[in-house]
């Protein structure tokens, strides 16, 4: 007995009933009936149908060629969407007014002569459960990388693909990049060359320095994403997968960032070859500046800004700390002069120093509107557990004790982001104030250790032990008066002010 299309396809659905697999279906399908089976193609396709809930095996009517009569009586209300809409689809068409596609082009090509000469990307349409997804993973990245404070953040590598267009064919290309290193683009023809060819040559690139180094890979859905060869090829190279909620191009550093400022960059240039293409795009890369690439890494701190920009009162409860280091002669052996252009080589303007290690002293202090602690001399080198037992325990939490509803600053320092040293501050119910990374300029307490250095700097005698240098540095910290350390914790609303003004970039403090 011959079967016909609407036969195999109950069977499919018998089979999709079943919970089969398509590669399942399509196996058992070509194992009974041979060259007569539908193709795996077809399976899945109708796979996909039942998934949206059809019930009909039967063929759609099929549409003929245009009727004038239907040209005529649909030209008005084609002609509104397209003027008034212009970012509508054909597909939105087709379903608003129920008629074919053919019919679609043929009134919007040869009636009113429009054509797609810009394509628009236009959201996904996403489910309720898309959208709790997409913001659930969000929250646990956030969780995950303490909101962009972790150093965690710079092992990630935001990975994608993207078409750039020659004579021939469009050429698809590989971004890999991370937040401290370029990678070069890599010329992708084949879908099995993202797990033999473009992954093992990113992450040579990125280990070439430390073999040992943290890697987490940031990539889309996409089918050569997740296949179970590269999960394999990964897991053997000790490569972490930060995964990714579907729908959600919006999340990806290369989708809004990498691809449109290259693209721009080639805009209005031909290419004959697919190489050529591959090679412009490389030189775009590689010439895009250093400042352009870390400006959406300095967009976390201008984050931490617009977060605290309203904040006025709530900084005199914030305890800001810090360490730093001052030296026999000279501070830090450098020396600030003014000259002209072309001046830099006038010996006028040279300082001798010493070039092997200066001799010196660490200390930390820390800050308050109206009070500060005792400044802590610290011997030896800082790790987080001298950091709790030589400063927090015996100085910091008795200082805090002092003080009504405290909040403590620190900055990203290893000791200070310690899983230990943050276990200690939970166990005492020390409440931190999260810190953007690489932000000297908006801390006050630079500029006290600032005061401190030019009142060493401008003794008559200054200090020849360490001896000395610990008592002047003591007596430099005491006699700071208060009100110019009120003064800075009042200059806080500015500076995070002028950090959002400039999109993270640094203040001129």
């Amino acid at each position: 007995m011959a079967l016909n299309r609407e036969h195999f396809r109950a069977i499919t659905y018998y089979n999709f009933q079943r919970q089969l697999s398509q590669q399942e279906c399509a196996a058992e399908l070509l194992t009974v009936f041979g060259n007569e089976a539908p193709h795996q193609s077809i399976i899945s396709r109708w796979y996909g149908e039942f998934k949206r809930g059809r019930v009909s095996l039967s063929d759609d009517p099929r549409v003929g060629a245009p009727k004038t009569a239907v040209i005529q009586e649909n030209f008005d209300a084609v002609r509104k969407l397209i003027i008034e809409d212009g970012h509508v689809t054909y597909r939105e068409i087709e379903a608003s007014l129920k008629i074919s596609n053919t019919s679609v082009q043929k009134i919007s090509h040869e009636e009113l002569g429009v054509r797609k000469l810009v394509s628009r990307w236009i959201p996904h349409l996403l489910t309720e459960e898309q959208k709790a997804a997409r913001v659930n993973w969000c929250q646990k990245t956030l969780d995950l990388f303490n909101s962009g404070n972790s150093k965690n953040v710079y092992c990630i590598v935001s990975g994608d693909e993207s078409w750039i267009y020659c004579e021939e064919k469009p050429t698809k290309v590989i971004r890999s990049r991370s937040v401290s290193k370029r990678m070069v683009a890599t010329f992708v023809s084949k879908a099995d060359w993202y797990t033999t060819i473009c992954l093992p040559k990113v992450i040579t690139e990125l280990r070439k320095i430390n073999p040992e180094r943290r890697i987490i890979l940031h990539q889309d859905n996409a089918n050569w994403h997740t296949a179970q060869k590269r999960r394999q090829y990964l897991t053997e190279e000790n490569v972490e997968l930060l995964d990714h909620p579907p729908y959600s191009p919006d999340l990806t550093p290369n989708d809004f960032f990498t691809f449109p400022k290259i693209k721009n960059r080639l805009r209005g240039q031909r290419f004959q070859s697919p190489e050529e293409a591959v090679d412009a795009f490389k030189n775009a890369v590689l010439d895009l500046p250093p400042n352009e690439w870390n400006k959406y890494i300095n967009l976390r701190g201008e984050y931490w800004c617009r977060q605290r920009s309203l904040w006025d009162q709530e900084w005199n409860s914030i305890v800001i700390s810090d360490e730093s280091r001052f030296c026999l002669g000279m501070h830090d052996g450098r020396a600030r002069v003014r000259r002209r252009r072309g001046e830099r080589r006038n010996p006028q303007f040279f300082v001798e120093r010493h070039v092997h290690h200066t001799v010196g002293v660490m200390v930390w202090g820390a800050i308050a509107y109206g009070s500060r602690s005792s400044l802590i001399f610290i011997r030896g080198n800082m790790n987080a557990q001298r950091y709790i037992h030589e400063v927090l325990e015996p100085h910091l939490l008795p200082y805090l004790d002092t003080l009504a509803d405290p909040t403590f600053q620190q900055d990203n320092t290893r000791p200070h982001v310690a899983r230990v040293t943050i276990d200690f501050f939970q166990h005492n119910d020390v409440t931190l104030l999260r810190w953007p990374p690489r932000s000297p300029d908006l801390s006050p307490i630079e500029h006290v250790w600032d005061m401190m250095g030019r009142r060493l700097l401008n003794l008559q005698r200054p200090p020849q032990t360490l001896e000395a240098l610990r008592e002047e540095l003591m007596v430099a910290w005491n006699e700071i008066p208060q009100e110019d350390i009120d003064h800075l914790i009042r200059s806080m609303p500015r500076r995070v002010g002028e950090c959002v003004a400039h999109q993270g970039a640094s203040t001129h403090y």
